[in-house]
């Protein structure tokens, strides 16, 4: 399969080209460098001239609280640029695949998020995703729309990628108490990406590790115990004591509800991608 990976020098970009290279892909790997979503000429170009059978987006402005303090950027980076992508894969005849979030959900649910629930984005950053997810499956019949959350992995800058760093050492850190979602390990996330460029099915998927979900402080309690360090290095915090300027959703834990039923298998829990990032993310260049 010809793939082409937009956003390849971000922690996704990167696990997805990776990841199809390791199953024989040519991989077309894109950093922002070399294509910037924003510019419709350049990727109409760019896309039509290597004319990939699939385009995975993995690009976008992923600052929750940047995205609040400047909505037209977002709207740019997480709306019009996927719709750029859709619309050039629509015209290269390639199956498109972007990457959203949970975040499309005010978090006022108390259990899983299913594709029956109706999104309500509460921050800039949740509407501007949410609005990329329509204009690219208004734009392109065959647009996969894939959201996670809680993502982490090698090259990630979020807390759940970096926590391992000072539990390693022994050092205290803070950890919010009262959010939950669902972790997702990249690698895992980017394997499935692949299976559904292949499956080719159009439509919403919700692609998450497998299990209850956790809050940031049970996650970072569950790296302390696989590097055998004291969980009571871990301080549970609540989120409003970090006053951030764009709300949260309280719980995003996703579930999806036709992944079984289009013969795709869970995804392995979300504890095992915790083992798993933890052995391959040595912390020296992790």
């Amino acid at each position: 399969m010809k793939v082409l990976v937009a956003g390849a020098g971000g922690m996704m970009g990167r696990a997805v080209s990776e990841h199809c290279k390791a199953h024989g892909d040519e991989v077309l790997a894109y950093d922002h460098a070399r294509l910037d979503i924003t510019c419709a000429e350049v990727v109409e170009r760019e896309i039509s001239g290597v004319a990939p059978e699939a385009v995975i987006n993995c690009a976008a402005w992923t600052d929750v609280d940047g995205c609040e303090r400047d909505p037209a950027r977002s709207e740019e980076a997480n709306a019009a640029g996927p719709e750029t992508l859709a619309r050039a894969s629509r015209n290269a005849n390639a199956v498109f695949i972007t990457i959203s979030t949970d975040y499309v959900f005010d978090g006022t649910k108390d259990g899983f998020y299913t594709q029956h629930d109706e999104p309500k984005p509460i921050s800039i950053y949740g509407m501007s995703k949410l609005e990329g997810e329509r204009r690219s499956q208004l734009i392109n019949p065959r647009t996969i729309v894939v959201r996670s959350g809680f993502i982490f992995g090698i090259g990630g800058r979020n807390f759940l990628s970096t926590i391992h760093r000072p539990l390693s050492t022994g050092a205290s850190v803070n950890a919010i108490t009262d959010a939950w979602g669902t972790p997702t390990y990249s690698v895992h996330l980017a394997a499935r990406l692949r299976e559904l460029a292949e499956l080719d099915q159009p439509g919403i998927y919700h692609v998450v590790n497998a299990g209850m979900g956790a809050s940031y402080e049970e996650f970072a309690r569950a790296v302390a115990q696989e590097l055998d360090q004291d969980e009571s290095l871990v301080q549970g915090i609540h989120s409003s004591a970090l006053k951030r300027p764009a709300p949260r959703p309280r719980n995003s834990r996703l579930a999806c509800l036709i992944s079984e039923a289009r013969g795709l298998a869970p995804l392995p829990p979300w504890r095992t991608g915790v083992r798993e990032f933890l052995a391959g993310s040595p912390l020296a260049g992790s």
